[in-house]
């Protein structure tokens, strides 16, 4: 063998095992998340966003933001008063024509639409009873919202409401301890929440029939103090939560490092999923939207990363034999 040939064979010997190791490696799950979903104007902007970029994204949907001036002197959360809401409600008819409309056709695109009670209340303290009669309300909203509007509602509604809608974010990620929100949910027909939080990036576990995702703490600013993974709260470590515009491109490149940085880690290493949560608020000048659109667009393009919505992660999580059962969470 010469020389050439010799050198040509050892050093395939050393590419081939790496190309096959790298090959059987799971693909880098991103799972963006949007609390809210009531701004017209950005349901656009996301649905583009993942359009331009090959993604699933998972829409946590407020469901007083379906709600007219009649609904909403109807409405009454658990130990509220009637017609409370602490994120408010619609501002008119036409307001939620253009977002059942921006829903519907999202839920098309193939985007996780999913449940964030109705009035953003903390329930941390509320009994099964309570969280089945939020759930309930948040249901019947959905089901009447085309006709509440005086429109006609698309086929394929009606199933979406009673059987596409699987998942649950408790607002303020504030989950009731022990097992009252978990049953209620079951009963509710969801298969998996989204309120925990994780000391870092972390598979889900399965809780007592429900799967159960966590908001990761990542390392960001200059001391790469620990934070969650989510734009409100960059908003109040940066700016003390009052809007800050001056300062928004360093806001926005703090933030994208952090979740580039994030993402490095795990794509590099034992790719666990990468979870990010938003909200339909620009903060801070739109800094961390920006931010998203950066790490959407350097990724999600990659033939090894898949920016999926959490209905779509579990099976490709399930696949990989990594869904754990809790031991008290």
């Amino acid at each position: 063998m010469s020389r050439l040939l010799l050198a040509t064979y050892l050093a395939a010997s050393f590419v081939l095992p790496a190309v096959a190791e790298a090959a059987d490696r799971p693909k880098q799950l991103v799972i963006i998340s949007f609390d809210g979903a009531h701004d017209n104007a950005l349901w656009l902007k996301s649905r583009e966003m993942a359009a331009k970029n090959g993604a699933h994204f998972t829409y946590f949907l407020s469901c007083t933001f379906l709600m007219n001036e009649a609904a909403k002197k109807a409405y009454q959360a658990p130990h509220q008063k009637r017609g409370k809401s602490n994120v408010g409600f619609a501002q008119s008819d036409d307001e939620i024509r253009e977002r059942l409309g921006n829903i519907w056709h999202a839920h098309l695109e193939g985007h996780d639409i999913s449940s964030h009670a109705c009035g953003h209340f903390d329930g941390r303290q509320w009994s099964e009873a309570d969280w089945s009669a939020e759930y309930a309300t948040f249901r019947t909203t959905l089901k009447n919202a085309w006709k509440s509007v005086g429109l006609e509602e698309p086929a394929g509604w009606q199933d979406l409401v009673d059987h596409g809608i699987k998942g649950f974010r408790a607002p303020y990620l504030s989950a009731t301890a022990g097992a009252d929100m978990i049953t209620a949910e079951k009963k509710a027909g969801f298969s998996y929440d989204a309120s925990l939080v994780t000391k870092g990036p972390a598979m889900p576990v399965e809780e007592d029939g429900m799967i159960r995702f966590g908001l990761p703490l990542i390392p960001e600013g200059p001391n790469e103090k620990p934070i969650i993974g989510m734009d409100y709260n960059l908003f109040v470590r940066h700016s003390k939560g009052e809007e800050d515009s001056a300062d928004s491109a360093a806001f926005e490149q703090r933030a994208y490092s952090a979740f580039k940085e994030a993402f490095d880690k795990q794509y590099a290493g034992s790719r666990i999923p990468l979870q990010l949560g938003f909200h339909f608020v620009e903060m801070n000048g739109g800094a961390y939207w920006r931010a998203l659109d950066r790490l959407v667009g350097d990724v999600c393009h990659r033939t090894d990363v898949a920016c999926v919505s959490y209905s779509e992660a579990i099976p490709m999580i399930e696949a990989r034999g990594k869904l754990e059962r809790a031991s008290g969470l």
